[in-house]
C-alpha cells in the first residue's frame, strides 16, 4: 500500500500540472464552461490526489470512526481509496463504494487498488455519481466529496436519505466550494456540525445528528 502511494504521489508532483494547465487552456477555448463529462475528459491523465495531510486524516477517521459502509465521490487514480480502504482492512471490517465518470481512470483506480492488496473491499463505479449512488443497500456512515465542486450538493442530496445518524462528510478543496454547497452543510437546521480544517486547501469535515434544534 505505502508503495503504490509513494508512486502515485510522485507521479502527480510530477505530473498534475502540466496536465492542469492544458486542461485550463482547452477549457478556456469552449463557447461555455465544460459539462462536468467534459472536464472529466480534460483532466483524464491528471491524478488529483488528496493533500497527504488529508490523506493520513482519511486513515485516522476510518480507523477511530469504524464505518460499515464508506462512500467516495470522486476516485480519479484511487490514491483517497487505498487509503480509506487500507484503513478499513485494519479494522477488519468494512467496504469502500466509490465512482468515477471517466472510464479510463476506473480501470487505472481498480488496477492500483488490486496492487495495493485492497480490491477486495472496495467497489467502483463507472458514471454519473448522481446515478450510480442512487440506490445504496446499506446505511451510509462516511463519505468523503473530492470530485467535481459543483457536483458535491447533488451528490450529497442523493446520498442524504441513506446516511446513518452520525454520518461523517469530509468535503476536500474548501477553498474552491460553492456558497450554496456550504450553506448547506453548516446549517444546524438541517442537523448539520460543521467544522473548517487547513489541510490542503482546505477541507470541510461535517456530522449529520439526524436531529435538528
Amino acid at each position: 500500500m505505502r508503495a503504490v502511494l509513494t508512486r502515485l504521489y510522485a507521479q502527480a508532483e510530477r505530473e498534475d500540472k502540466n496536465v492542469m494547465e492544458r486542461a485550463y487552456a482547452s477549457a478556456a477555448q469552449l463557447p461555455a464552461p465544460p459539462t462536468p463529462a467534459e472536464a472529466s475528459a480534460l483532466c483524464a491523465d491528471a491524478l488529483l490526489p488528496v493533500d497527504p495531510h488529508t490523506g493520513r486524516l482519511l486513515y485516522t477517521l476510518i480507523r477511530m470512526l469504524r464505518p460499515r459502509n464508506a462512500v467516495e465521490f470522486g476516485t480519479s487514480f484511487g490514491t483517497s481509496a487505498v487509503q480509506i480502504a487500507a484503513a478499513l482492512r485494519d479494522n477488519g471490517s468494512g467496504r469502500l463504494t466509490t465512482c468515477e465518470l471517466d472510464g479510463g481512470k476506473v480501470g487505472k483506480a481498480r488496477d492500483n487498488l488490486a496492487e495495493a492488496g485492497l480490491a477486495d473491499l472496495v467497489t467502483v463505479l463507472e458514471g454519473d455519481a448522481r446515478e450510480t449512488l442512487r440506490d445504496l443497500a446499506e446505511p451510509v456512515d462516511f463519505i468523503l466529496l473530492d470530485g467535481w465542486k459543483e457536483l458535491y450538493l447533488p451528490v450529497l442530496e442523493v446520498l442524504e436519505p441513506a446516511m446513518a445518524v452520525g454520518a461523517v462528510i469530509v468535503s476536500d478543496n474548501l477553498s474552491m466550494l460553492p456558497e450554496e454547497y456550504l450553506r448547506h452543510i453548516r446549517d444546524p437546521r438541517r442537523g448539520y456540525v460543521s467544522l473548517d480544517l487547513p489541510l490542503g486547501d482546505g477541507i470541510e469535515v461535517t456530522t449529520w445528528t439526524g436531529t435538528t434544534p
